[in-house]
């Protein structure tokens, strides 16, 4: 028996996979050794992850195609895990620099994930020169999207060194059929797609209803229709990094201090989103003015929103990508920080509508042979090149845990985010927010960008350059002292009346 068909927008990032466009997401963590030692850590780690499958579906779930890719593919469970397969150890060689660390992460983050397993793969990488040991993992973006991948990720680490008792898995009977068979996957898709009409008719209404309030809805400048999104949906200005992409990665890291960031956007009231984008605007400024590349207008970011209901703690895909303006095209650091804060309010407004969305699916009957041709054909035919793009860049930013994390009892010392790049826009920074830092991790195309640790570095100089600016602030004006007013005329002459003697009634005053 199957477990669930895939939603529309899961099933759309294994429709938009290519050899050249990966569609897996990961992270590389940066691990304190265990007091223990190293030397068993692989395999403890592989018995932690065996003893914790139960609680996370990714872990025994793989496809099944439909019968001649007719709809979306289901979730099938896999009772045959080759857990060295999934799991495995890689030694850097020596002296093992960061920087070797960072392009090994871009080979693997370059091919494809086997779907004929479940989509996940996890490394363990020793050899680094100051002793830390290092984790890379990569999970196909159809099974989950950030916000869920934040709770696999705190399912699967512990907030002490030694790994709490998760309880046992449930009993499971091995299944006779390694695949379904066609009937069944017929019937399943057509049951499917009668199911999915019938959930669209019910939140049809609601997805009308939230568009026409969007539209109705005054922005804090008077604005309303859509005056509020006048410049915010237009064209981006065409860079070297807005090409057709290949395969290979290039990948670079940045640890920035979170107090930094926050004191800087407390003293203009910005949020740690707005520092996002104006950190990633100030150093994307940086590097292309080393290539001496002249852009005519501001560059635009796709930033994602989550379309998730509130509660809702589903392993999905619930999220839709907004354009927003980076204001590159404004020298002044403050003042772009403002444009952008007024731009990012803008896109969270629309956002914000979309809130309880994400579960809304479509029938998927035809779907796999139009999307999968659609992207073949866009990237086969190099029209991102020619093409102007509608973002330069991809930007996001995940909310983490702001407390130390173990990982079968070594300590995480950092978390950077490994992403998805794609025709048209060939670097994605995402940033991950973890016990007092913020952690970025840059992803390109290594053909666009050769020197994504070159970006990754400019992200520290945009932050010294905010905080100089906050810093040169003129100081507020002092409040001027209230000073005595003359006495009204009404008071003069009040004044000037006669006193009540004692023992008789105050004169009355009209």
């Amino acid at each position: 028996m199957h477990k669930g068909h895939l939603s529309a927008i899961d099933a759309s990032f294994l429709y938009l996979e290519t050899p050249e466009m990966p569609m897996h997401i990961g992270a590389l963590y940066l691990l304190k050794p265990p007091a223990k030692g190293v030397d068993n850590y692989v395999a403890d780690y592989k018995a932690m992850i065996e003893a914790r499958m139960h609680t996370a579906p990714l872990f025994t779930h793989k496809l099944n195609n439909m019968p001649f890719d007719l709809a979306n593919p289901v979730w099938i469970e896999d009772d045959d895990i080759d857990i060295d397969y999934h799991i495995r150890q890689v030694t850097l060689t020596k002296p093992g620099t960061m920087d070797q660390l960072e392009k090994l992460v871009g080979r693997l983050h370059s091919s494809l994930l086997d779907r004929s397993r479940p989509l996940w793969e996890f490394f363990i990488i020793d050899g680094l020169q100051n002793g830390d040991l290092a984790f890379y993992s990569k999970v196909h973006h159809a099974a989950l999207d950030g916000q869920a991948g934040m709770k696999l990720t705190m399912a699967l680490l512990d907030t002490t060194e030694t790994p709490r008792d998760v309880g046992a898995p449930p009993p499971r009977v091995r299944g006779s059929k390694y695949q379904l068979g066609i009937g069944e996957l017929l019937w399943s898709a057509t049951t499917n797609a009668l199911s999915q009409y019938a959930k669209l008719a019910g939140v049809a209404p609601k997805a009308l209803k939230s568009a026409v309030d969007t539209y109705r809805a005054k922005d804090a400048d008077g604005n309303w229709g859509l005056k509020k999104f006048k410049g915010a949906f237009g064209l981006a200005p065409k860079t070297h990094i807005n090409v057709t992409i290949t395969n290979q990665r290039a990948f670079g890291s940045k640890s920035l201090p979170i107090s930094e960031v926050k004191a800087v956007g407390k003293a203009v009231g910005a949020t740690i989103n707005d520092m996002v984008l104006a950190l990633a605007s100030g150093a994307l400024v940086r590097y292309f003015a080393d290539y001496n590349e002249k852009i005519s207008k501001s560059l635009i970011a796709a930033v994602p929103i989550s379309m998730r209901a509130e509660g809702d703690t589903s392993q999905n895909n619930q999220v839709s990508m907004l354009p927003v303006s980076l204001h590159s095209d404004i020298k002044d650091p403050l003042k772009r920080l403002n444009a952008i804060k007024k731009s990012s309010t803008r896109m969270k407004d629309l956002g914000s509508k979309m809130k309880g969305l994400g579960s809304l699916d479509f029938p998927s009957i035809g779907t796999p042979w139009v999307m999968t041709g659609l992207v073949t054909l866009f990237g086969r035919s190099n029209l991102a090149d020619t093409l102007p793009p509608m973002a330069n860049v991809a930007i996001s930013n995940v909310p983490g845990p702001n407390a130390p994390l173990y990982m079968t009892g070594a300590m995480l010392r950092s978390m950077y985010p490994v992403s998805i790049p794609t025709h048209g826009i060939g670097c994605n920074i995402t940033v991950q927010s973890y016990n007092g830092n913020l952690d970025f991790g840059i992803t390109a195309c290594r053909r666009a960008m050769p020197d994504a640790k070159k970006l990754a570095n400019y992200l520290g100089d945009a932050l010294a350059e905010l905080k100089e600016a906050v810093a040169n602030m003129p100081a507020p004006e002092p409040a001027k002292e209230a000073t005595a007013k003359p006495a009204t005329k009404p008071a003069a002459k009040a004044a000037a009346k006669p006193r009540a003697k004692r023992g008789e009634a105050p004169p009355l005053h009209s």
